[in-house]
């Protein structure tokens, strides 16, 4: 036996084997950057960022759903048709709103005239009626009435002549701007002002009358006229003329495109251009 005697050896219990295989903790320093963890770690560089950095990543980019890009093209068509109606209102009254007051006042004038001609035209009409109802002698009364609606129509269909008060517009186009339309406008402005009857160049304007282009001059019912184009219109000369020279209308229209307009009053136009009567192939009266 050795005379060195043995070590007591330390007791091998669980805990001491336990500690034995874990390693020493080390305590964390507080404030150091290991000690966040990864919730902490992902938004720390959102708090980094200013309120308007963080305004700018949510506006952009944009994130637009399908329904929303359906209503922004809606509103945009909306606006877009609101414009286009301003605009055409806008053009439609910029000659109104250019007049000078005279001019306005004329143009009221001619609206009062319009609406006094067609007052004495039902008051005529109503007294016709009267003379039918009072009368002794109803037949023989319907037959003057008969007679004179007649020459009436003749007129106004062109079958006989006629004369009366009224004006003469010449129209000098020696630049051969003038066309059929431009024309037809003056013959319709002269029938809402109040025409009876009227002539261009020889030839009867009735109902069915239309203009056409014919190279640098125009045909009237398939005749051809060239300048100077002079119209012989039987009405009222103080309803006539101003329907003519209301700003933006067949005066201005014409002088625009370089043609000289004369307008002249008075007390007696002939119109004895004549159009043969013709028989409908396919209106038949209605009347037992």
């Amino acid at each position: 036996m050795s005379n060195e005697e043995e070590k007591p050896q330390a007791p091998q219990g669980p805990e001491h084997r336990l500690r034995k295989e874990l390693p020493q903790e080390i305590p964390a320093a507080a404030g150091t950057p290991g000690a966040l963890n990864e919730a902490e770690e992902a938004k720390a560089p959102a708090a980094a960022l200013t309120g308007r950095q963080r305004l700018a990543q949510g506006l952009w980019p944009p994130r637009v759903t399908r329904a929303q890009f359906i209503v922004a093209l809606l509103l945009f068509g909306l606006g877009f048709g609101l414009a286009v109606q301003v605009a055409s209102n806008s053009d439609s009254g910029s000659a109104l709103r250019g007049a000078r007051q005279e001019d306005l006042v004329r143009i009221l004038d001619e609206l009062d005239d319009r609406t006094q001609r067609l007052q004495d035209e039902k008051q005529g009409l109503e007294d016709q009626r009267s003379e039918l109802e009072n009368s002794s002698d109803r037949a023989e009364e319907a037959r003057k009435q008969t007679a004179e609606k007649e020459k009436q129509l003749g007129i106004l269909a062109g079958t006989v002549a006629a004369q009366g008060p009224g004006i003469t517009m010449t129209i000098q186009d020696t630049k051969g701007t003038v066309q059929a339309d431009m024309l037809l406008d003056a013959i319709q402005e002269l029938r809402a002002a109040g025409a009876e009857a009227i002539q261009v160049n020889g030839v009867r304007v009735v109902a069915g009358t239309y203009l056409t282009d014919s190279g640098k001059s125009v045909s009237v019912d398939g005749n051809k006229i060239t300048q100077p184009y002079r119209f012989q219109v039987i009405g009222k000369p103080q309803d006539l003329e101003p329907a003519l020279n209301i700003p933006g209308g067949v005066v201005q229209t014409l002088e625009k495109e370089q043609a000289t307009v004369t307008v002249e009053r008075s007390t007696k136009i002939v119109v004895d251009a004549l159009r043969a009567a013709e028989q409908p192939d396919y209106a038949r009266s209605s009347s037992q």
